[in-house]
């Protein structure tokens, strides 16, 4: 069961911020560019999973921390 709010696992973090580093032109600020990003490179199996990364990518987009 997924916890409620803004909550990531450590996990899904790396891998986003390891997918990040690799391909930072595939990614930008919008939610869905994203999503569609992610589902071409078929890295994960859950479509939650997913959800997740692309969300972050956002954060990590708006904010340009990597």
């Amino acid at each position: 069961m997924r916890k409620l709010g803004k909550q990531r696992s450590k996990v899904l973090r790396r891998k986003a911020e390891e997918i990040y580093k690799m391909f930072p032109d595939k990614f930008s600020k919008d939610y869905e560019k994203n999503k569609k990003a992610l589902n071409e490179m078929k890295i994960f199996h859950t479509k939650i999973d997913r959800n997740i990364i692309a969300g972050y990518m956002v954060k990590l987009a708006q904010e340009k921390i990597l």
